[in-house]
């Protein structure tokens, strides 16, 4: 426990050195895009750089940034000012709300078809079932979300293509993640149980006389569950991740919108804290994935 907690922290530090230093790759001056380049002179140009700190050696900028984010403070956006924490919690929920709906409907999705497709291997379920796997990973987010906006929005009129205002305007956003995060899950249950089926105890519990049942849902899925359970955690970082581009295309205000919005200003704070604060969900959703092996098989909390 100590050592997987101790793990998570160097992650979220490495998380936050790399975040700093990688920013500044990024091509362009953030300081020329706050100004107009026909009045501003090389004058204004060195007292913005200066008020904003950004003379300073990178080493000193990234000293102070660790203490700030340390105290709870991610500095205020360059564009227009506003507190970057505030901020990123305000937009929080609508991308919360996006991410664990389209993690459900891909872990609903991808168990249960991962599972019938074990089952029943090369038959006709078996068969639509890669398909849909195969069709999933394949497809971008923005083209799902583009074509689902044509048919359910402009053509059946049946959900609102932009917003986040309430539930419907969170359907077709959910389904384009969701399948995309199915697509994972549904080889990776299939090939576990398949694993898991062809084990020595299998056959025993059926010599022993337990129904079909019960060894496929009771036994074989639990223990092929521990390494979906490992693609599932890496998955909701993924969709948390994909929320950028899906929020763009259907104009939903959370912090994947903040974030595209932070890039084309080049507002290095909103970057920052964006990534960062993502880093460290992500971080934290694994470390419950970690945490959770052992619940599910015993033999993981004897090993410790």
């Amino acid at each position: 426990m100590i050592v997987k907690i101790s793990n998570a922290v160097v992650s979220i530090f490495g998380s936050l050195v790399l975040v700093f230093f990688i920013i500044y790759l990024l091509p362009g001056d953030p300081v020329l895009s706050m100004l107009d380049p026909s009045t501003a002179t090389p004058e204004m140009v060195a007292n913005l750089r200066k008020e904003l700190g950004l003379d300073q050696p990178v080493y000193v900028q990234f000293v102070e940034y660790f203490t700030n984010v340390l105290k709870g403070n991610f500095g205020q956006s360059i564009v227009n000012s506003e507190q970057v924490l505030p901020k990123i919690l305000e937009h929080l929920p609508a991308t919360l709300a996006l991410t664990l709906t389209s993690s459900a409907l891909a872990v609903v999705i991808g168990v249960t078809l991962g599972v019938l497709s074990a089952i029943f291997q090369n038959r006709w379920i078996d068969v639509l079932s890669r398909f849909i796997g195969l069709f999933g990973i394949s497809m971008p987010t923005f083209w799902s979300g583009i074509l689902l906006i044509l048919i359910f929005s402009v053509y059946f009129n049946w959900f609102p293509a932009m917003g986040s205002e309430g539930w419907q305007t969170l359907v077709l956003p959910t389904l384009s993640l969701g399948f995309v995060g199915a697509g994972l899950i549904i080889r990776m249950v299939r090939t576990s149980m398949l694993e898991v089926i062809n084990e020595p105890f299998i056959v025993t519990l059926r010599a022993k006389g337990l129904t079909e049942r019960m060894v496929m849902y009771r036994h074989a899925l639990r223990n092929a569950m521990i390494p979906a359970i490992t693609i599932i955690g890496l998955n909701i970082g993924e969709l948390m991740a994909g929320t950028v581009v899906i929020e763009t295309v259907f104009s939903r205000q959370g912090i994947g919108r903040i974030v595209a919005d932070a890039i084309m200003a080049k507002d290095l704070p909103v970057i920052q804290g964006v990534v960062f604060f993502s880093a460290v969900v992500y971080v934290i959703v694994n470390l419950l994935v970690d945490l959770s092996y052992s619940i599910i098989d015993p033999r993981v909390r004897r090993s410790h």
